[in-house]
Parts: structure tokens; C-alpha cells; sequence
């Protein structure tokens, strides 16, 4: 079956996918009334978000982390969340908790659920290392399984459901390192730099003006979710690039058979997660631009943010001050 015969198997994925590449547009104005510059990390939000995947956002304080992920939930109609990761946050903090009722009338007594922040369609989790790997955990349930349990109770979380978490790179004292566990139920990690000179004086002159934007919704919750399912259900990648996707993942692990550049310098490869957010995230970049069969260079754009968080260097990687992201160049390389 071809891109073609997938996407026109029914007329409500056809319409969806003609429809997709002119909200991608729309969205991409609308975030841009209020960020400027930064398009890399826009695309590389919009394809994690159209593929229902979560994000980690990389980068010093002071580059517009947290209005991204406002700006980006008011123009998805979405209700958005914001939980301040400290070291003393605890668990219940995140997923709510159960109180004690009375009935004054009959003085029974009963237990009510509160539900907490993370009861939410678009959850910022800024600064998440911040917190104690007890309260990371019950996030990751609720990252990985769209529901939290509490009380002996289980709790489905809205849908849509997406996690996008920031992380301050420079300031490591009192914070706790993400297990891999977590970090790798983040789809994509996405580095956020610096402005250009131009884009920060546009930035300066924005924001000193007293002006203020308003966002309308480009889309709402229900068509997110019929557009992320098809994506996964009418974008088909060719055999090939699935091998291609399987290869680089597999290249990344210290072998026999790997690559110099991963034998020299990785403890630790990804794991076959890595292979499907590539293929996943392949497709959703083709559809968001109105290619109907993803290609190698959709696989080669994804590839920095799926592997760059999911390969473990080793002491001769820093010892050379390689970082992930060269790693991983080399790894495309090598590999596709």
C-alpha cells in the first residue's frame, strides 16, 4: 500500500491530513505573535504534540520556555497546567489527594477526591529536576500510563494528555538527575538557545511596549486527537526507513558491531522506544507539511531530538567534551 492508497483509505483521514499542514501555519503564526525566532524548537513542539509525544525543553532561564507552552495551549483551545518543581514538593502535590468529608446532617463521614494540577490537558513541569525522585515518579506514571492511582483508586487524566517539562542546564546545585527511566518517556528533547541579535532586539522592543497579544484557538482537543490518530493510523513509512530507524537506534549501543564512535564513547545505547518516537515523529513531520510518505530526511531531522536524551557518554566522551549531539551526528553518519 502506498502514502497515496493509505491516507485516502477514508475520507475522514484524507480530510484530516489535507487539513494539517494549514494548522501547522496557523499555529506557527499564532506562537509567533508572542515568541519570536526560536522556529526549530516550534517545529520540533508541533511534531511531539501532533504525535501525542511528551517534551523536555533544555535551555538557561529567561528564553521564553514557559510562554511557548502557554502561548502553544491557548491555540490549541487546551486547558494548560503549571506545576513549580522544589525540593520539598510531594507526590499528592502533583496527582491531588483524598480529604475527609462530613455530612453535618448525618455526620457520615466520607473520603473526596481533590484532584491535583497534573488533571490537565497541556502540563508544564518547569524545572523538573528540582524535585526528589519520589515525586518525579508520580509524574512518570501519569506520563506514561495517562492516569494516576491514589487511594487504591484509578484516576483517568483528560485527553489530550502531554507533559512538556523544562530544565535548567547551568544551575545543577539542588537538583535531582532524572532517572532513565523518566528521560525516556520524554519523546523529544528539545535544546532551547540564545536569540540571534536581531530576534533579541525585536524581543526587547516587544516586550518593554506596554502592549499586550491575544491568542485565539486554531484548533480545539477533539480535533488534536483525531489528527494525532492519523497520523499514527494513515501516515505508512516505507519498509526501508523503518530499517533505517531500526539501524541507527541499534548503532547507538556499544558492540561488536556498532560503530567506532559508539563503542569509543557511549556507556549506554537506546533502547527500542528510540525506534518507534523515530518512525513517529517521521511521520508527523511529513503530514505536518503535506508529504504523504515520510523519507530519510524527516528521520534525519528527528533523530538529534530522540536520540540526544536517550544515549549514556562515558568518562572518554567527557574527557573529550563531547556532548550528545555531536554523538549523535556521528551516529547519522554512520549509520544512515
Amino acid at each position: 500500500m502506498d502514502g497515496q492508497d493509505s491516507v485516502s483509505a477514508g475520507s475522514d483521514d484524507a480530510a484530516l491530513f489535507d487539513a494539517l499542514p494549514g494548522v501547522r501555519t496557523r499555529l506557527e503564526a499564532s506562537i509567533a505573535t508572542r515568541i519570536v525566532g526560536q522556529k526549530a524548537v516550534v517545529e520540533a513542539m508541533l511534531i511531539a504534540l501532533f504525535s501525542g509525544g511528551h517534551c523536555l525543553f533544555v535551555g538557561v532561564p529567561g528564553l521564553a520556555k514557559t510562554l511557548l507552552v502557554n502561548t502553544t495551549a491557548q491555540s490549541l483551545g487546551l486547558d494548560a497546567g503549571r506545576i513549580q518543581f522544589t525540593p520539598d514538593l510531594m507526590p499528592t502535590d502533583i496527582t491531588g489527594s483524598d480529604v475527609l468529608d462530613e455530612d453535618r446532617s448525618t455526620g457520615e463521614r466520607r473520603l473526596r477526591f481533590i484532584p491535583g494540577p497534573v488533571f490537565t490537558n497541556l502540563l508544564l513541569a518547569d524545572e523538573i529536576n528540582r524535585t526528589p525522585p519520589k515525586t518525579q515518579a508520580a509524574l512518570l506514571e501519569a506520563m506514561a500510563e495517562g492516569r494516576v492511582t491514589t487511594g487504591g483508586k484509578v484516576y483517568d487524566l483528560p485527553k489530550p494528555f502531554q507533559v512538556f517539562a523544562t530544565q535548567n542546564p547551568i544551575e545543577q546545585e539542588g537538583t535531582y538527575t532524572l532517572p532513565e527511566a523518566q528521560l525516556d518517556r520524554f519523546m523529544f528533547s528539545i535544546d532551547v538557545g540564545y536569540p540571534s541579535e536581531a530576534e533579541e532586539i525585536e524581543i526587547v522592543e516587544r516586550t518593554t511596549a506596554g502592549a499586550s497579544t491575544d491568542v485565539g484557538a486554531v484548533v480545539d482537543g477533539a480535533q488534536l486527537l483525531a489528527m494525532q490518530a492519523m497520523v499514527r493510523r494513515a501516515v505508512i513509512p516505507s519498509p526501508d526507513l523503518v530499517r533505517a530507524a531500526v539501524r541507527l537506534v541499534r548503532a547507538s549501543r556499544p558492540g561488536p558491531d556498532a560503530p567506532a564512535v559508539a563503542s569509543q564513547y557511549l556507556r549506554w545505547g537506546a533502547g527500542p522506544r528510540a525506534s518507534q518516537y523515530l518512525i513517529l515523529g517521521t511521520k508527523a513531520r511529513a503530514a505536518l507539511y503535506g508529504r504523504e510518505v515520510p523519507n530519510l530526511a524527516d528521520l534525519k531531522a528527528v533523530a538529534p531530538l530522540v536520540l540526544g536524551h536517550r544515549v549514556v557518554l562515558n568518562f572518554q566522551a567527557e574527557a573529550a567534551g563531547l556532548r550528545a549531539p555531536e554523538i549523535v551526528r556521528q551516529l547519522v553518519e554512520a549509520a544512515l
